[in-house]
């Protein structure tokens, strides 16, 4: 049972990111000011933070039964030790960070980007399947 929900949390991670490629390609700015917005308030802090733990341990708890296990573990691993970190970083350097990487990424790069993200989330729902 928690093998299955992991693997739905997974597909639902790909469709997620291949969304994001939707918004990064469509609505640039859109997707700047939410970059901008990221650690802005202690909720989205650690409401973000809280969210990006789910697909990551679904990627562990799924990796052994995906097409590329270790591929799976590594993202995994990654997104859940980078989230922990996030914990204990200020609030205040997160968004700080937030904002220099909006005011760096203007909208055209957002564009440029997101056909890695259909990629990205294709390859995670592919894998998954």
């Amino acid at each position: 049972m928690i093998l299955e929900i992991a693997k739905w949390v997974v597909i639902c991670f790909g469709i997620f990111i291949i969304f994001i490629g939707f918004v990064m390609l469509i609505a640039p700015s859109k997707a700047r000011l939410t970059l901008r917005q990221a650690g802005s308030t202690n909720f989205i802090n650690y409401a973000e933070i809280t969210v990006r733990l789910i697909p990551a341990v679904s990627l562990i708890l799924y990796a052994d039964s995906s097409k590329i296990p270790e591929a799976f573990k590594i993202l995994g691993w990654i997104m859940l030790i980078t989230s922990l970190i996030l914990y204990a970083v200020p609030r205040k350097i997160h968004h700080k960070f937030s904002l220099m990487s909006a005011h760096f990424l203007k909208p055209f790069y957002f564009q440029l980007l997101a056909p890695f993200a259909f990629l990205f989330g294709g390859w995670i729902i592919y894998n998954a399947l």
